[in-house]
């Protein structure tokens, strides 16, 4: 009864929200140091003398801007010794907003995880693109896909676990979207499709080209089945028919950054998003870059997530919600 009391409040704060064009979603990326080197990000290694805000001025920020959903990003987040104080200064107890860590996994084992959801999170955005050890050659951890594998099968019981998997769709693994399905169903977890893009390091090798997209659009076909039968696919069915039409104009025009989700700097700064580090203080600042931004050029989970039309805002989370009644 207390999750389903506050699952109607994060609903009606997404109502409020949307209708006063505050925030969805805000990512706060606690540091840009990483532990990994993914071929499709800029980011990795440590970072000297970075700027860090502190725990307490995360939660002023987040109570500031009163967000739906609270990403905690970075970098790797789990590098950040305080990042269970972060959460704790973030947490309205039974109150938005709703807590996400988005992690590599390579730091996760069960004492973290157990200590991290003691703290406030809600779910973990756990990193997967490759149903086997390719996954480990595309991050640049030996061992992270039967590490991940693990620390996944180790917590029970099924349906407590508080994981979602996440996968980058590009061109050398979309042809293994439904294998990793599959896999999270196995695992007892959900999983979460984004969209890859060259915007971080100008690469463009992994988008999906012209000839391919048929395939691509009938492995989405087979995603929106098996997410009817079993129901552990997250994505919504709108962002899934947007997304070969993100491939083939490599781009989506209308971008909502700095409006419907942005993005809080390790410093505590704000930007837009995590692709446009241009850095603002206020909200009124960040208005004014909407009223010029014509970028379409990601169509990342934050950025689809945040942008359905209200129909489906409404219809996803409301199947959510009798999810958890039952």
């Amino acid at each position: 009864m207390i999750k389903l009391k506050r699952n109607l409040r994060l609903l009606f704060r997404g109502i409020k929200n949307y209708l006063t064009n505050r925030p969805l979603c805000v990512s706060f990326e606690v540091t840009y140091a990483c532990n990994a080197r993914c071929r499709h990000c800029h980011l990795g290694g440590p970072v000297t003398n970075e700027v860090r805000a502190s725990a307490a001025e995360f939660g002023v920020i987040s109570r500031w801007l009163k967000p739906v959903v609270a990403q905690i990003s970075g970098g790797e987040p789990l590098l950040r010794k305080d990042l269970e104080d972060i959460i704790r200064a973030i947490r309205q107890p039974n109150r938005p907003p709703f807590i996400v860590v988005t992690t590599n996994g390579a730091l996760l084992n069960r004492t973290r995880y157990e200590s991290l959801r003691e703290a406030g999170v809600d779910e973990f955005s756990l990193s997967l693109d490759y149903p086997d050890e390719r996954h480990d050659d595309f991050r640049g951890i030996p061992g992270l896909f039967r590490k991940i594998e693990n620390i996944v099968k180790e917590l029970a019981p099924l349906d407590e676990k508080a994981i979602t998997l996440s996968c980058v769709i590009q061109r050398d693994n979309f042809p293994d979207l439904l294998r990793l399905a599959e896999l999270a169903r196995s695992w007892g977890v959900r999983i979460n499709f984004s969209t890859y893009t060259w915007m971080r390091t100008n690469d463009r090798n992994f988008m999906i080209p012209p000839e391919s997209l048929p395939a691509l659009r009938e492995v989405i076909n087979q995603l929106l089945e098996f997410k009817k039968k079993y129901g552990t696919i997250y994505t919504s069915n709108y962002v899934f028919r947007l997304i070969p039409k993100y491939f083939e104009k490599g781009e989506l025009g209308n971008c909502q950054a700095g409006k419907r989700f942005f993005i809080v700097n390790p410093d505590g700064r704000l930007s837009p998003c995590g692709l446009i580090l241009t850095y603002y203080s206020s909200l009124q600042e960040l208005k004014a870059f909407r009223q010029q931004n014509s970028c379409g050029y990601c169509y990342t989970s934050i950025r689809a997530g945040t942008e359905r039309p209200p129909y489906y805002l409404l219809f996803d989370n409301f199947r959510l919600i009798r999810k958890q009644r039952k």
